[in-house]
């Protein structure tokens, strides 16, 4: 485990800026998420955390080591991609302990590396098998397990679950958040999902344009956005965004209500609109209204609430929970 510190970290491709100066700290064992849209640099800077890209200006720590100038293998980290890279013909138990046989370590200390990470896992049935005979959770996990046998500091994970299917991913969020909590090592992760990032992360690192937008806690970027671009990237379905006529005054230009703090009512309400869409989710019901002028406000109800598109409703924010932005 180790702490990772950037100081004024820079990326240049040419004339073009990718990274436009970062400065974070990641604390020790701490599972850290780098989320933002596509373009936004977050790959490109964990990429220069693993050594894989040569920052253009900056330093970077890993423990209490400068390795900005070291090659990967000095760095004491393990990355997982998004592509799982394994060898097809070889075994699940052969894939695990390669970088192990790589560097000719006793084949009675690979063998016990790999069958703890195997037990870890749960892939101790499994290390017989060839990739093709595994399932794409399968296929991740032994991925991860050929990083965790190495024993690194750091970990870090390019949108690892990205080629899964929902159902799988859901359930391999679980599995990566339990898998930190057992080694408590520390994770920096990079998504563009941020369901991924609010239900796995100790502290999410919203990025934009290759900058840092806001940095804190899942429940500190949900409560207290820094801008209407965190406010709007971080909740799903994401904040309502009101400008003009249809805005409540106050100290800003950008109205913000999230859809799970709107009441609907067929009686009276702050805004009328009419339902556009609908989307019957079980426990929940989101109710598209039209405002008119190309003004929408989404809404999230009740899983039973009678609604139907063409009904005319109200809809009036919760006290207390709006939100006003310069930008």
């Amino acid at each position: 485990m180790a702490r990772v510190r950037l100081e004024g970290i820079r990326k240049s491709f040419g004339s073009l800026e990718v990274i436009k100066g970062i400065d974070l700290e990641i604390e020790d064992g701490e599972f850290c998420v780098f989320v933002g849209p596509s373009g936004c640099g977050k790959s490109t800077l964990l990429r220069m955390i693993s050594g894989l890209e040569e920052a253009t200006q900056g330093r970077i720590d890993i423990g209490d080591r400068d390795v900005t100038n070291l090659e990967p293998s000095e760095r004491g980290i393990a990355m997982v991609f998004q592509n799982y890279a394994l060898y097809p013909h070889l075994s699940v138990r052969q894939n695990i302990g390669f970088g192990l046989s790589l560097a000719r370590r006793p084949k009675e200390e690979i063998a016990e590396r790999v069958n703890a990470v195997a037990r870890t896992l749960q892939l101790e049935a499994l290390l017989d098998r060839k990739p093709k005979a595994l399932s794409g959770g399968q296929r991740q996990r032994v991925a991860i397990g050929r990083a965790m046998v190495r024993d690194p500091a750091v970990f870090l994970l390019d949108e690892p679950l990205s080629n899964l299917d929902a159902a799988l991913r859901s359930q391999m969020r679980v599995e990566l958040t339990d898998l930190h909590q057992k080694l408590r090592s520390t994770m920096i992760y990079v998504t563009h999902d941020q369901v991924e990032a609010m239900t796995m992360a100790d502290k999410i690192v919203v990025l934009n344009n290759g900058e840092i937008e806001q940095v804190g806690s899942p429940m500190e970027l949900y409560e207290n956005p820094a801008s209407s671009f965190v406010a709007g990237f971080i909740g799903t379905p994401k904040m309502n965004f009101l400008r003009g006529d249809h805005a409540p005054k106050g100290n800003g230009s950008i109205y913000g209500i999230r859809p799970e703090h709107l009441t609907l009512s067929a009686d009276e309400g702050c805004w009328k609109g009419t339902v556009r869409h609908i989307e019957r989710l079980g426990a929940d019901t989101i109710v598209h209204l039209e405002l008119g002028e190309d003004r929408d406000l989404v809404a999230r109800a009740p899983g039973d609430m009678h609604v139907l598109p063409g009904m005319d409703l109200y809809a009036s924010p919760l006290p207390g929970k709006e939100y006003f932005f310069t930008e």
